[in-house]
C-alpha cells in the first residue's frame, strides 16, 4: 500500500504561480511513474503531467509551456511548478502514483484556485 500526501494548494491570481508538493510514504520501493491528475467540478479528470522513475515526463497540452514536473526518487516525492495560472486551471489537483504492475495509487487532493 501507498499512502500520498499533497501540500501546496491555494487561491491565487490569474499570471500567478503554486508549486504542488506530494510525499509518498509506505510501499514506495515499487513506485514507477508519479504525476497529478486534475478535476474541476462538472469535468473529467484529467491528467495534468507525470514524470517516470528515469526521468520522462507527459504534459497536458493545456499546460504545456507552463507547468513543470520534477521528482525527488530519493525521498519519493513529487512536484509541480505551475506558472501563468489562468482561471481555467481551477481544479482540484490529486497526485498520484503508479507501481511497476500498473496499480495506481491516490492523493485525497488540494485544491488550486485561480482568480481572474
Amino acid at each position: 500500500q501507498v499512502r500520498l500526501a499533497e501540500s501546496g494548494g491555494g487561491l491565487v491570481q490569474a499570471g500567478g504561480s503554486l508549486r504542488l508538493s506530494c510525499a509518498a510514504s509506505g510501499s514506495t520501493f515499487h513506485i514507477d511513474k508519479m504525476g497529478w491528475y486534475r478535476q474541476a467540478p462538472g469535468n473529467q479528470r484529467e491528467l495534468v503531467a507525470d514524470i517516470t522513475s528515469g526521468g520522462s515526463t507527459n504534459f497536458a497540452d493545456s499546460v504545456k509551456g507552463r507547468f513543470t514536473i520534477s521528482r525527488d526518487n530519493a525521498r519519493y516525492r513529487v512536484f509541480l511548478q505551475m506558472n501563468s495560472l489562468k482561471p481555467e486551471d481551477t481544479a482540484v489537483y490529486l497526485c498520484y502514483v503508479q507501481d511497476v504492475w500498473g496499480m495506481h495509487y491516490w492523493g485525497q487532493g488540494t485544491q488550486v484556485t485561480v482568480s481572474s
